[in-house]
This record gives structure tokens, C-alpha cells and sequence, in this order.
């Protein structure tokens, strides 16, 4: 009888079709290779190894699943194995694809003119523009509806002013796409850090996610030309359909930083020997491996249900909230866990089971903090909006 993978009982890669079996393992590949020897030292310099956006880019990595303009039209499952691949690395890789490919070039093609697409998509394919995704405010929090970032038209342009808080790539962003309350509506602006009046700081002494780069950004003032506007985007809804691509990506991306601790885990106790034997002989170590690979197995099967339910364009909020909800819990659990089962040694970078740990209570809180994507799936059972 064959031997399961201890890291995937259910054999969900054998789900997978030729395209996704592919970019998982040339993704694997690039972790293996480049993510891995240098993302301990980033952590700990609080530095985004921007050197490898290159590198992502020629592998397709962003935009993957939008058609044309250089993107590489990839599947959603396989959009999917990227993000779960990119997060064993670090959800600092994760978030940065995420941010770029489910927020803004999906937001561009989705609400933006032809013009907008051809400007920004392939040059943001190639890796040579880096965007951001300027929606969460200081004081918004959970409730992005009530934000206070203003545009008012002013001639044939449009004034903005405000604030944003903890957008990623924000530091980094050659173009941010700006969510502001208007007369006309909630919009959506295309703006450019060296327009006169825009502002940004880089949030330091980040415990979390300290290889991404996450930044504040001031508006004040900031003129745009009217064709800055994404004329599709119109209303809240233009912007958590956004958010809901990526949740999707953070439901995949747990799996990976899930699936990173537990190996770290079964090495460490297969050759951490106490009391004249290895901690895995023991019957606690064993049951606490079991219950993180029943929670790693429960995630994966999610998380591959959803991505049959986004091919077929069926996915809905509810679903997307309740795989990134349980799955994104699921996988700091286990990381939590781990840490735990390697003792001391678990607390330096050399190890990754903290730095994930850290790193997922980042990502439990952004994108839908739990309490939210509660809601969403009470909504969905009952028929009532408790926000």
C-alpha cells in the first residue's frame, strides 16, 4: 500500500490538472531556490526583498489569472497552488502577488477604460509598476463604508484629500488605486505618488509581516485629471468585490504557511531526541501532528472545493468568507502549535514556524478580520445583516 504524503493525506494535488501541477511546481522551485535562503534576513531587517519581483513577474506570478495585456490567463485553481506555494515562502510574497493581481490589475480590468488597461496591466505583468490598494482607513477599520477620504470635482478635474493606513506595497507603489467618498458615490482613483500633495510614510517596528512593506498614505490636495476615475467602479461594492478575489488567494496562501510548519514539526520530532527516544515515539507529539494534519487536511479540501466553484463563476461571498475564516485559523493553529513543539530553538529565524505564527496573525486581521467573515456566513444562514 502506498505511503501518504504526510503533508497532504487526501492526495488533493492529485486533483490537480497539468497547468496546475506545472506552475505549482515551478513556483515550489523558485521558493525552494531563492525565497527561502533570503527571507529569514528580511524578517528580521523588516525588509521587502524586492529583488525577486523580477523573477516573479517572468514566471507569470502577476496578474496570473487575467487575459491579455502579457497576463498569463491562469486558472483560478492554479492562481490558487501560486499563492499557497508563495505563502510557504512568506505572506510577505503572498500579500505582495495578492495585492497587485486580485486588487489592483483585477480592479483596472474590471472598472478601468481601454486606455487605463493598456497604460498600467502589461507594464504591471512585467513587474516594471508596482500598485497599491488604498481603501482601509485609520478609524474605518472593519467598516471601509464609512471612510472619510473625499474627491470633489474641481473644473475637469478631481481634488482628493484624506488618509490610508496599513496598504501594502504602499511605501513601494508606483500607482495606487485611491477609494474616495464623492457626491457622485464611493469612486475609485488612479493616483501616482508624485502628484503635488500625496504623501506616504512606511509603517516600522512592524511584530508581523515584516518582510512586506506596508505604508500610510496622505492625500492632500492631490488633482487628478478625470481620467484618473475608473468609471466601473461605482459604489462599496465596486471595492469588496475586489476584496473577495483576494480573500480567495488568502484562503490558498494559508495552506502553504500551514503546510511549512507542520514539515518543520515532523523533522524536528522525528530527530529531537528526549529520554532515551525521539519525540515522535511519544503518544502527546503524535496527537498533536494528527490534529494539525486533520486541520491541514480539512483546509485543503476547502480550499480546492472553492476553486471549482470560482471556475464555475458560482463561488459567493459566504463560501469565499468561510474558506479564508476557517482556513487562515486552521493554519495558525498549527503554526502556534509548532512553534510550540520545537521548544526553544522555534524563536530564531532559522527555524519558520514564528515567523509564520506572526506572520498569520497579520493575516487573520486584514482582508476580513474573523468577526467579519462570521457575519457573512450568519447573513448567509439567516437572512439577517448584523454588522
Amino acid at each position: 500500500m502506498a505511503v501518504p504524503d504526510p503533508l497532504d493525506l487526501f492526495a488533493v494535488q492529485a486533483l490537480l490538472g497539468e497547468e496546475e501541477r506545472l506552475t505549482k511546481d515551478a513556483v515550489a522551485a523558485f521558493v525552494d531556490g531563492e525565497v527561502l535562503p533570503v527571507i529569514g534576513r528580511c524578517f528580521a531587517e523588516h525588509r521587502f526583498p524586492a529583488e525577486l519581483v523580477p523573477q516573479m513577474a517572468e514566471l507569470g506570478l502577476l496578474g496570473a489569472t487575467l487575459r491579455g495585456y502579457g497576463c498569463a490567463g491562469a486558472s483560478r485553481l492554479a492562481y490558487g497552488v501560486i499563492c499557497e506555494e508563495l505563502e510557504r515562502g512568506d505572506s510577505s510574497l503572498r500579500s505582495f502577488v495578492s495585492v497587485q493581481t486580485s486588487l489592483v490589475m483585477s480592479c483596472i480590468d474590471a472598472y478601468g477604460t481601454l486606455e487605463q488597461k493598456e497604460r498600467w496591466l502589461p507594464a504591471m505583468a512585467r513587474g516594471e509598476v508596482i500598485g497599491c490598494f488604498g481603501l482601509t482607513e485609520a478609524h474605518g477599520g472593519s467598516d471601509p463604508g464609512s471612510m472619510r477620504t473625499r474627491a470633489k470635482r474641481a473644473g475637469a478635474d478631481w481634488q482628493i484629500d484624506g488618509a490610508k493606513q496599513w496598504i501594502t506595497n504602499g511605501g513601494i507603489a508606483d500607482v495606487a488605486v485611491i477609494w474616495a467618498r464623492s457626491e457622485e458615490g464611493i469612486a475609485a482613483f488612479l493616483v501616482e505618488p508624485e502628484t503635488p500633495g500625496f504623501a506616504r510614510r512606511d509603517i516600522e517596528a512592524k511584530l508581523s509581516l515584516r518582510a512586506s512593506n506596508t505604508a500610510e498614505l496622505f492625500l492632500d490636495g492631490v488633482k487628478v485629471p478625470d481620467d484618473a476615475r475608473l468609471p466601473g467602479a461605482q459604489g462599496l461594492k465596486s471595492a469588496l468585490a475586489c476584496l473577495d478575489k483576494a480573500r480567495y488567494g488568502i484562503a490558498w496562501g494559508a495552506l502553504g504557511a500551514a503546510r511549512a510548519c507542520l514539515a518543520e514539526a515532523l523533522e524536528h520530532t522525528a530527530e529531537r531526541r528526549l529520554f532515551g527516544r525521539a519525540l515522535a515515539e511519544t503518544q502527546l507529539i503524535q496527537a498533536r501532528l494528527a490534529n494539525a494534519a486533520r486541520k491541514l487536511t480539512a483546509a485543503q479540501l476547502l480550499a480546492f472545493r472553492l476553486a471549482q466553484l470560482e471556475e464555475a463563476g458560482a463561488a459567493t461571498p459566504a463560501q469565499i468568507s468561510l474558506a479564508k475564516w476557517n482556513n487562515v485559523d486552521a493554519a495558525l493553529e498549527i503554526a502556534r502549535d509548532c512553534r510550540d513543539m520545537l521548544g526553544a530553538a522555534a524563536i530564531t529565524t532559522a527555524h519558520v514556524s514564528m515567523r509564520h505564527m506572526l506572520n498569520l496573525e497579520s493575516v487573520a486581521t486584514y482582508e476580513g478580520t474573523r468577526t467579519i467573515h462570521e457575519l457573512v456566513v450568519g447573513r448567509a444562514l439567516t437572512g439577517h445583516a448584523a454588522f
